[in-house]
Formats: C-alpha cells, sequence, structure tokens
C-alpha cells in the first residue's frame, strides 16, 4: 500500500487497472464487438437473433452475452419464455461510439473508408447519427433552435419541437440536449433526450426504416419530405 508519494501504486490504484483490464478484455473479442456494434441501434435482441449478426452459433452466443452481462455491458430482460438484450445505458453506446472513431483514426488516413450507407444515416444507442443527422444539426444551429453550444433547446426550438409532436420526458436526469461529435463526419450531431425524442418521432412516423441487428436506417419516401418541410433540408 501506498504511504505518501514514495511511488508505489495504491491497492485502489491497483484494483482500478485490473477493473480497466478485465472490462476491456470483454470488448476485445471479434464476436462480442459485433454484438455490441449490433445494439448500438438501440433495441433489444434475443441470443439467437445476435448470433446470426456475429455469424455465430447461438450457444456460443449465450456464452459471449454472459460475459457481456457480467461486466455491466449489456442488461436482460425476461419477456415470456423469451430473453432479450440491450446495452447497459447511453454511457455504453457513448464509450463504443468513441472507441468506433478511434478504431477509424488509427486504421486509415483522413479519406474515410466508412461504408456510404452507415456514413448516411445510422443509430448511436438512441439518437440519430451520420452525415443526416450533421444537417439536421446544422439546421437548429442555422433556425436558432438550440443554443450555439448545442446543450439546450432555445424557446423557439422547444416549440418546433412540440409542433412536430417530439416527446421529452422531463423527470429524465439526461442533458435535455449535447452536442455528440460524429465520428464518421468529424461534425456535431444531436443527442440528449431531444436526439431521443426525435429518433422515436422518426420511427413512429415511418420517416425511417431499420434493418434488424444493424446500425443503419433508411430515409423513407414521407422521410424524405417531412426532414425537408421540418428541418429545411435540401
Amino acid at each position: 500500500m501506498s504511504h505518501g508519494n514514495d511511488g508505489i501504486k495504491s491497492e485502489a490504484e491497483d484494483s482500478l487497472e485490473q477493473a480497466m483490464s478485465v472490462f476491456a478484455s470483454a470488448i476485445a473479442d471479434p464476436s462480442r464487438a459485433s454484438i455490441l456494434c449490433a445494439l448500438m441501434d438501440g433495441r433489444a435482441w434475443t441470443a439467437t437473433e445476435l448470433s446470426i449478426v456475429a455469424g455465430i452459433a447461438p450457444s456460443t452466443a449465450s456464452g459471449h452475452l454472459t460475459r457481456l452481462l457480467n461486466n455491466g455491458l449489456v442488461v436482460c430482460l425476461m419477456q415470456g419464455r423469451h430473453r432479450y438484450y440491450s446495452l447497459a445505458g447511453a454511457h455504453i453506446a457513448g464509450l463504443l461510439e468513441n472507441l468506433m472513431g478511434v478504431s477509424v483514426q488509427t486504421r486509415h488516413t483522413a479519406v474515410t473508408r466508412t461504408p456510404v450507407p452507415l456514413r448516411y444515416a445510422r443509430t448511436c444507442y438512441d439518437h440519430l447519427a451520420g452525415e443526416l443527422a450533421v444537417k439536421i444539426y446544422d439546421a437548429l444551429l442555422r433556425e436558432n433552435w438550440i443554443v450555439a453550444d448545442g446543450s439546450a433547446l432555445t424557446a423557439a426550438g422547444n416549440a418546433h419541437f412540440t409542433k412536430m409532436g417530439v416527446v421529452m420526458d422531463p423527470r429524465s436526469r439526461r442533458k435535455p440536449c449535447c452536442a455528440c461529435l460524429d465520428w464518421s463526419e468529424r461534425r456535431f450531431h444531436l443527442g440528449g433526450s431531444a436526439g431521443s425524442g426525435l429518433l422515436s418521432l422518426f420511427d413512429a412516423k415511418g420517416w425511417i426504416q431499420r434493418t434488424a441487428g444493424y446500425r443503419e436506417v433508411r430515409v423513407t419516401e414521407s422521410g424524405s419530405s417531412a426532414l425537408s418541410r421540418w428541418f429545411n433540408l435540401k
């Protein structure tokens, strides 16, 4: 145990480093990474569905999910005879999104090689990311619907979101808004309760279509018209 500044690590420091190592090891396996990336779409999936996405046997997926569960990366919900798995929260999604950004920067030059559909529009746990989300964020700034640093909606922004039908939980402990750095665009998109509310609205209205287990989203014809109308997107 450390006594003063003698250069010896304390038990707390050693314990933290071991915990970080175990946590990182849980993410490191390619199959577990595939499962976590699939869960970044913000929804809950069965072990069988996730095994298909990861290209592994259901029994193998169950073993991986147990480890992710034990390390606090995912949570499990029982619904009848089925078990559904989802990410443990927005903090895990944020960690994974940052890790993806670092991975892209490490492996590639400034010219992005992110797949076109993933780059244009994807889910980032419970909000929209990609080129489309960045365009929406730019529109919010242009129309003065969010404050300059993206931390809150303005009065005009609140009115606009209410008119659209965006529902935000006033009791939530989450930030009402936040500027998330988009890893493929290197610019900001909208996160927080407002970002989550927007994605929920897009889903409910049928403005976007998702593919099970994948983060890419496709904007529908009605969605394209709606986004143009509500955000003045060209």
